[in-house]
């Protein structure tokens, strides 16, 4: 694949931009300055430098990040900051058919949920995830308003009615972790399910983080505001 081309997939502008960038020499690859756009490179597992800024081909973007709180899982946010602020251009700039461009959240965390979000190019990827027959769960801590009882426990495990669907909605796991915390488990994903959830059975969150998602968990070391690249064993561990 041309460089310019490569440059182009990866988001670093349209190819008249990626082109000007190689011409102008802020583009090396394995340490030597590269200024023919035309010049062809095996895509696949290439690195290379764009104004100094480390990058490696990707096909298909697939990225981990920590979301702080007081942010917002929108391209266009009402109040609080974009969650898309926290990614470098290139990722919020890839190319996509369509008017939909960048990366994009796999499913909404609202501003005051913290933790686990998944983002990535990939539609079917996000269709899949979002799908509610694949049954992929996800791990979330709460911290409660009130003291934590078995009965609301149990509650949660039997089923509780939402007011927008008489069908009764489960925790696929639900423990205590402390006397004001619960860990809470779904396979499906309704607007502010887990607070409403909560709420039904007496009780009202005042703190939620999403610890994990499939076989995935929050990596320990990735801070509040800070994303990286999936690997394809993290891939897996989602897709169980």
């Amino acid at each position: 694949m041309q460089l310019q081309d490569i440059l182009y997939t990866q988001g670093f502008g349209t190819r008249r931009i990626c082109a000007g960038l190689i011409q102008q020499g802020f583009v090396t690859v394995v340490s030597a300055v590269v200024d023919d756009p035309a010049m062809d490179f095996e895509a696949d597992g290439l690195q290379f430098h764009v104004k100094g800024v480390p990058w490696a081909y990707h096909e298909k973007a697939y990225v981990v990040l920590h979301k702080p709180a007081g942010t917002e899982c929108s391209q266009k946010p009402s109040t609080y900051p974009s969650v898309y602020t926290l990614l470098p251009p290139p990722l919020r700039q890839r190319p996509q058919k369509g008017a939909v461009q960048g990366v994009q959240a796999v499913g909404r965390l609202d501003q005051d949920t913290t933790g686990l979000l998944l983002m990535t190019d990939d539609g079917q990827f996000i269709h899949r995830m979002a799908s509610p027959r694949h049954h992929v769960p996800k791990v979330y801590e709460v911290v409660a308003a009130d003291p934590v009882d078995a009965r609301q426990i149990e509650r949660l495990l039997a089923g509780v009615v939402l007011d927008d669907d008489p069908k009764p909605v489960r925790a696929a796991a639900c423990e205590i972790t402390g006397a004001f915390s619960l860990r809470l488990t779904l396979t499906e994903g309704k607007y502010h399910q887990v607070k409403r959830m909560v709420a039904a059975v007496g009780n009202r969150v005042t703190g939620l983080h999403r610890s994990r998602i499939g076989g995935l968990e929050l990596p320990a070391d990735l801070a509040p505001g800070q994303w990286r690249w999936l690997t394809a064993a993290d891939l897996a561990a989602i897709r169980g």
